[in-house]
Protein backbone atom coordinates (compact mmCIF):
# COMPACT_ATOMS: atom_id res chain seq x y z
CA UNK A 1 0.00 0.00 0.00
CA UNK A 2 1.35 3.40 -0.98
CA UNK A 3 1.73 6.23 1.53
CA UNK A 4 2.81 9.78 0.76
CA UNK A 5 5.32 11.26 3.20
CA UNK A 6 4.59 14.86 4.11
CA UNK A 7 6.66 17.11 6.35
CA UNK A 8 4.45 19.92 7.55
CA UNK A 9 5.81 23.48 7.61
CA UNK A 10 5.88 25.72 10.65
CA UNK A 11 2.57 26.41 12.35
CA UNK A 12 0.11 28.85 10.84
CA UNK A 13 -1.73 31.47 12.87
CA UNK A 14 -5.47 32.08 13.08
CA UNK A 15 -5.02 35.34 11.18
CA UNK A 16 -3.81 33.40 8.13
CA UNK A 17 -6.89 31.15 7.98
CA UNK A 18 -9.13 33.43 5.82
CA UNK A 19 -6.48 33.35 3.08
CA UNK A 20 -6.22 29.55 3.30
CA UNK A 21 -10.02 29.27 3.17
CA UNK A 22 -10.12 31.24 -0.08
CA UNK A 23 -7.53 28.97 -1.69
CA UNK A 24 -8.69 25.52 -0.54
CA UNK A 25 -11.75 23.30 -0.23
CA UNK A 26 -10.60 21.42 2.86
CA UNK A 27 -8.47 22.74 5.73
CA UNK A 28 -6.97 20.37 8.27
CA UNK A 29 -5.29 21.73 11.40
CA UNK A 30 -3.20 19.69 13.83
CA UNK A 31 -3.52 20.95 17.40
CA UNK A 32 -1.15 19.90 20.19
CA UNK A 33 -3.39 19.40 23.22
CA UNK A 34 -0.38 19.55 25.54
CA UNK A 35 -0.12 23.26 24.76
CA UNK A 36 -3.38 23.78 26.63
CA UNK A 37 -3.30 22.99 30.33
CA UNK A 38 -6.29 24.97 31.58
CA UNK A 39 -9.78 23.44 31.60
CA UNK A 40 -11.57 26.57 30.46
CA UNK A 41 -15.10 25.71 29.29
CA UNK A 42 -16.24 29.31 28.94
CA UNK A 43 -16.62 29.00 25.15
CA UNK A 44 -18.91 25.98 25.36
CA UNK A 45 -22.64 26.30 24.71
CA UNK A 46 -25.34 24.70 26.83
CA UNK A 47 -25.55 21.73 24.45
CA UNK A 48 -21.78 21.27 24.60
CA UNK A 49 -21.68 21.55 28.38
CA UNK A 50 -24.32 18.84 28.63
CA UNK A 51 -22.21 16.58 26.43
CA UNK A 52 -19.10 17.42 28.44
CA UNK A 53 -20.77 16.14 31.61
CA UNK A 54 -21.19 12.72 29.99
CA UNK A 55 -17.46 12.27 29.44
CA UNK A 56 -15.85 9.98 31.99
CA UNK A 57 -12.18 10.99 32.16
CA UNK A 58 -10.25 14.24 32.47
CA UNK A 59 -8.38 13.39 29.27
CA UNK A 60 -11.61 13.10 27.28
CA UNK A 61 -12.95 16.27 28.89
CA UNK A 62 -9.81 18.25 28.10
CA UNK A 63 -9.59 17.20 24.47
CA UNK A 64 -13.30 17.99 24.01
CA UNK A 65 -12.94 21.47 25.54
CA UNK A 66 -9.77 22.29 23.61
CA UNK A 67 -10.95 20.93 20.27
CA UNK A 68 -14.30 22.73 20.42
CA UNK A 69 -12.73 25.99 21.60
CA UNK A 70 -10.07 25.97 18.87
CA UNK A 71 -12.62 24.90 16.26
CA UNK A 72 -14.85 27.86 17.15
CA UNK A 73 -11.98 30.30 16.68
CA UNK A 74 -11.30 28.75 13.28
CA UNK A 75 -14.97 29.03 12.32
CA UNK A 76 -14.92 32.69 13.34
CA UNK A 77 -12.24 33.27 10.72
CA UNK A 78 -13.85 31.32 7.86
CA UNK A 79 -17.46 32.37 8.53
CA UNK A 80 -16.70 35.95 9.60
CA UNK A 81 -18.47 35.52 12.92
CA UNK A 82 -18.03 38.16 15.62
CA UNK A 83 -17.39 35.92 18.61
CA UNK A 84 -16.32 32.31 19.13
CA UNK A 85 -18.59 32.06 22.18
CA UNK A 86 -21.64 32.61 19.94
CA UNK A 87 -20.87 29.49 17.90
CA UNK A 88 -22.38 26.17 18.97
CA UNK A 89 -21.58 22.64 17.80
CA UNK A 90 -23.58 19.46 18.23
CA UNK A 91 -23.52 15.83 17.10
CA UNK A 92 -26.20 14.29 14.93
CA UNK A 93 -27.64 10.81 15.53
CA UNK A 94 -24.63 9.18 13.86
CA UNK A 95 -22.03 11.22 15.75
CA UNK A 96 -21.20 13.70 12.99
CA UNK A 97 -20.07 17.09 14.31
CA UNK A 98 -22.28 19.91 13.02
CA UNK A 99 -22.23 23.69 13.49
CA UNK A 100 -25.50 25.33 14.46
CA UNK A 101 -26.70 27.74 11.72
CA UNK A 102 -23.76 26.85 9.48
CA UNK A 103 -24.91 23.92 7.37
CA UNK A 104 -22.47 25.01 4.65
CA UNK A 105 -19.54 23.91 6.82
CA UNK A 106 -18.46 20.27 7.06
CA UNK A 107 -16.54 19.34 10.20
CA UNK A 108 -14.56 16.25 11.11
CA UNK A 109 -12.39 15.64 14.19
CA UNK A 110 -9.92 12.89 15.05
CA UNK A 111 -7.60 12.34 18.01
CA UNK A 112 -4.45 10.37 18.68
CA UNK A 113 -2.33 10.68 21.79
CA UNK A 114 -2.02 14.37 22.64
CA UNK A 115 -2.92 15.52 19.12
CA UNK A 116 -6.24 16.63 17.65
CA UNK A 117 -6.84 16.88 13.90
CA UNK A 118 -9.58 19.37 13.02
CA UNK A 119 -11.00 19.44 9.49
CA UNK A 120 -13.23 22.26 8.29
CA UNK A 121 -14.45 21.91 4.75
CA UNK A 122 -16.68 23.22 1.96
CA UNK A 123 -17.37 19.59 0.92
CA UNK A 124 -18.13 16.31 2.66
CA UNK A 125 -14.98 15.03 4.35
CA UNK A 126 -13.81 12.25 6.64
CA UNK A 127 -10.45 12.09 8.42
CA UNK A 128 -8.62 9.82 10.81
CA UNK A 129 -5.19 10.19 12.38
CA UNK A 130 -3.20 7.59 14.29
CA UNK A 131 0.21 7.67 15.91
CA UNK A 132 2.48 5.39 13.86
CA UNK A 133 3.36 2.90 16.56
CA UNK A 134 3.68 -0.81 17.10
CA UNK A 135 0.18 -2.20 17.14
CA UNK A 136 -1.29 -4.06 20.06
CA UNK A 137 -3.43 -6.50 18.12
CA UNK A 138 -6.51 -6.96 20.25
CA UNK A 139 -10.13 -7.79 19.44
CA UNK A 140 -11.13 -5.79 16.35
CA UNK A 141 -7.53 -5.20 15.28
CA UNK A 142 -6.89 -8.95 15.39
CA UNK A 143 -9.86 -9.59 13.11
CA UNK A 144 -8.68 -6.92 10.71
CA UNK A 145 -5.14 -8.34 10.77
CA UNK A 146 -6.40 -11.82 9.88
CA UNK A 147 -8.53 -10.54 7.00
CA UNK A 148 -5.77 -8.43 5.45
CA UNK A 149 -3.17 -11.17 5.96
CA UNK A 150 -5.32 -13.63 4.02
CA UNK A 151 -5.32 -11.22 1.07
CA UNK A 152 -1.63 -10.37 1.22
CA UNK A 153 1.00 -12.49 2.97
CA UNK A 154 3.49 -9.60 2.87
CA UNK A 155 1.23 -7.19 4.73
CA UNK A 156 2.85 -5.21 7.55
CA UNK A 157 1.57 -3.35 10.59
CA UNK A 158 1.68 -0.01 8.74
CA UNK A 159 -0.66 -1.45 6.09
CA UNK A 160 -3.04 -2.64 8.80
CA UNK A 161 -3.03 0.80 10.39
CA UNK A 162 -3.58 2.40 6.99
CA UNK A 163 -6.64 0.21 6.37
CA UNK A 164 -7.91 1.11 9.83
CA UNK A 165 -7.53 4.86 9.26
CA UNK A 166 -9.17 4.61 5.84
CA UNK A 167 -12.13 2.75 7.32
CA UNK A 168 -12.45 5.37 10.07
CA UNK A 169 -12.19 8.24 7.58
CA UNK A 170 -14.71 6.63 5.23
CA UNK A 171 -17.20 5.98 8.04
CA UNK A 172 -17.04 9.67 9.00
CA UNK A 173 -17.28 10.78 5.36
CA UNK A 174 -20.35 8.60 4.76
CA UNK A 175 -21.75 9.38 8.23
CA UNK A 176 -22.14 5.69 9.02
CA UNK A 177 -21.29 3.82 12.18
CA UNK A 178 -17.75 2.41 12.08
CA UNK A 179 -18.96 -1.00 13.26
CA UNK A 180 -21.25 -1.27 10.22
CA UNK A 181 -18.24 -0.73 7.93
CA UNK A 182 -15.52 -2.52 9.84
CA UNK A 183 -16.31 -6.11 8.89
CA UNK A 184 -17.06 -5.31 5.25
CA UNK A 185 -14.59 -4.99 2.43
CA UNK A 186 -13.91 -1.30 1.97
CA UNK A 187 -15.12 -0.04 -1.43
CA UNK A 188 -13.48 3.34 -1.93
CA UNK A 189 -13.36 3.35 -5.72
CA UNK A 190 -16.15 5.92 -5.89
CA UNK A 191 -14.42 8.45 -3.59
CA UNK A 192 -11.12 10.28 -3.40
CA UNK A 193 -8.88 8.93 -0.65
CA UNK A 194 -5.38 9.86 0.44
CA UNK A 195 -3.08 8.57 3.15
CA UNK A 196 -0.07 10.51 4.42
CA UNK A 197 2.71 9.85 6.87
CA UNK A 198 2.89 13.25 8.58
CA UNK A 199 6.19 14.40 10.07
CA UNK A 200 7.38 10.77 10.09
CA UNK A 201 5.14 10.29 13.11
CA UNK A 202 1.45 10.12 12.24
CA UNK A 203 -0.57 8.12 9.75
CA UNK A 204 -3.36 10.32 8.38
CA UNK A 205 -6.17 9.35 6.00
CA UNK A 206 -8.69 11.65 4.36
CA UNK A 207 -11.71 10.90 2.18
CA UNK A 208 -13.52 13.40 -0.05
CA UNK A 209 -15.91 13.12 -2.98
CA UNK A 210 -13.56 14.17 -5.77
CA UNK A 211 -9.89 14.47 -6.69
CA UNK A 212 -10.54 18.08 -7.69
CA UNK A 213 -10.96 19.14 -4.06
CA UNK A 214 -7.93 21.08 -2.81
CA UNK A 215 -6.70 19.99 0.62
CA UNK A 216 -4.32 21.88 2.91
CA UNK A 217 -2.83 20.44 6.14
CA UNK A 218 -1.04 22.56 8.74
CA UNK A 219 -0.05 22.71 12.38
CA UNK A 220 -2.02 25.44 14.13
CA UNK A 221 -0.28 28.01 16.29
CA UNK A 222 -1.61 28.55 19.77
CA UNK A 223 -2.69 32.19 20.13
Amino acid sequence: MYNEYLMLPFSVSLEYIPYLWQQNDVLVFLVDLDNYNIFNASYLSRIELEYLEKLQTNNFKKRYIVSRTVLKHIICKVANERSASEISTYKDENGKVCVLNHNELCICISYTGSLAALAISKVDVGIDIELARKLVLKSTFKNLYKKISLMDEMVGETDILKTWTLKEAYSKFSNKNMYLIFNKELDINSVNHLTYVLDNKYLFSIVTRSESHIIDINHLQKN
